[in-house]
């Protein structure tokens, strides 16, 4: 007997439903169900790669009611009920809206931390997170993960765009980085930790506040008891911890506490991982009951620094600093004026030679790579700095395109908790989509400049 995929099944009864108004038969108690929801909006003609890793779908049809995708499927098989408004996406490749899961918000690329840190802290939550949450989404980045930032102006902020009150994608947070002991200066969004007990107040206060992760830096730093102490706390209540990776202590302090994501290429200018970091790595991906071990090497920043340094038109992009006031746009220019003398950049020009093995060595060890960016460290921007970590992973790094995709879509969901929810084109999902005018499997540039962005429903580009 033949077999038809459960998918298929799906599509047709939703496509179905859809074309007749039927509702869902009665359910247990004699209750009809509630009709399938009437689309609103469809998007017709392009072809789908809808983030679950399998082959394109040519003449796609996206049904979607409210924010909600209510049906896939294809011209001539799905019919669009009256009344939708029609976009049509023939010539189009559609995909699931992209995900950063390594950015700073309170940071728009200016070149002095201190003086920024000084100068804009009543800027932050009015004007500087909100222009860089909109900047991402103008770029196709439906969801940004916030790493390190104030605690109040980031969750009024994800609220708020929760809300539809401010337009920018979607923000899941850390709130501020969980250390031994803060920067001077930066006691507002870096949290010094005084030992186990301390520890564990200061995630309950976060997760009471709202964020969806813990950042944990600095952690070699720490002592064992701290790290236990703040990694079973977040776990306790169902949040992630997220570590540094810039130093193989931090490593191996995170693997024995059980972190679930590290941040960034790290170790500086040695040619390599240490063998007894890799072999670690190793073990722990090998626990297949544990879930994957995710890692976001923030490395288009380092690979790519010599070229930006040496192109005069780099920072003169205009969408740099859309929705940024002119003054502040300016003294970021002037922040960046010579590139190499800049001290976050220092020893990078040494790097870049170690960075292709470091790449491999991650790869090889399997761990689950995620797309993140570190954007907004100077002359990093927002938005811009996701397509072009991802271009970087394909050309620089030989990574397959679709792997690559789904590295900014289908596993940061995962990795957060809500695949449920959004990281594919999926009936049921949030409307989070994507389109692009070439084929990213065949050209992957094209993600530099998105023509259409569709979030939670709502047409925003």
């Amino acid at each position: 007997m033949l077999r038809v995929p459960r998918r298929l099944v799906a599509l047709g009864l939703a496509a179905l439903l859809l074309g007749t108004g039927a509702v869902r038969p009665a359910g247990p108690q004699g209750a009809s169900a509630a009709p399938q929801p009437a689309a609103t909006l469809a998007l017709v003609g392009g072809t789908l790669i809808d983030g679950h890793g399998g082959a394109p779908l040519r003449n796609s049809v996206i049904l979607i009611a409210g924010e909600r995708i209510v049906a896939v499927g294809q011209v001539g098989s799905l019919a669009v009920p009256a009344g939708a408004t029609v976009v049509s996406t023939e010539g189009l490749h559609l995909l699931p809206g992209l995900w950063d899961m390594h950015v700073h918000l309170m940071l728009v690329g200016h070149g002095n931390y201190a003086y920024w840190d000084r100068t804009y802290p009543r800027e932050l939550g009015r004007t500087i997170i909100p222009a860089a949450a909109r900047q991402s989404l103008m770029a196709g980045v439906t969801s940004v993960r916030d790493l390190g930032g104030p605690l109040e102006e980031l969750i009024d902020a994800k609220r708020r765009i929760a809300s539809g009150e401010w337009e920018g994608a979607t923000i899941y947070t850390s709130g501020p980085f969980l250390q031994h002991e803060p920067y001077p200066g930066t006691e507002r969004f870096r949290w010094g930790i005084s030992g186990a007990a301390d520890a564990r107040a200061k995630v309950k206060r976060l997760a009471d506040a709202g964020v969806d992760a813990i950042k944990l830096i600095d952690q070699d730093q720490m002592t064992m008891e701290e790290i236990r102490a703040i990694v079973d706390e977040a776990h306790q209540r169902r949040l992630p911890v997220v570590a540094h990776a810039h130093r193989p202590e931090e490593i191996r302090r995170g693997l024995t506490a059980g972190v679930d994501d590290f941040e960034h290429t790290g170790m500086q200018t040695a040619p390599g991982y240490p063998e007894d970091v890799l072999a670690a790595l190793r073990e722990r991906t090998a626990q297949g009951a544990r879930g994957p071990l995710y890692w976001t090497p923030t490395i288009d920043v380092l690979t790519n620094f010599s070229t930006r340094r040496d192109d005069d038109e780099y920072l003169d992009a205009p969408r740099w600093y859309q929705f940024l006031p002119d003054s502040i746009a300016r003294d970021i220019r002037r922040s960046l004026r010579g590139l190499d003398t800049l001290a976050y950049y220092r020893f990078v020009p040494d790097r870049e030679s170690t960075l292709a093995r470091k790449f491999a060595q991650l790869r090889e060890s399997g761990v689950r790579m995620l797309i993140g960016t570190d954007a907004g460290v100077p002359a990093n921007p927002h938005g811009y700095a996701t397509a072009e970590e991802m271009v970087t992973w394909v050309r620089r790094y030989g990574v397959d395109p679709m792997e690559t995709i789904r590295a900014a879509t289908f596993w940061p969901a995962v990795a957060m908790g809500v695949i449920d929810r959004v990281g594919t084109v999926s009936p049921g999902k949030v409307a989070d989509i994507i389109a692009v005018r070439e084929n990213p499997l065949r050209s992957i540039e094209t993600l530099r400049d998105v023509a259409l962005v569709v979030q939670r429903g709502r047409r925003v580009r």
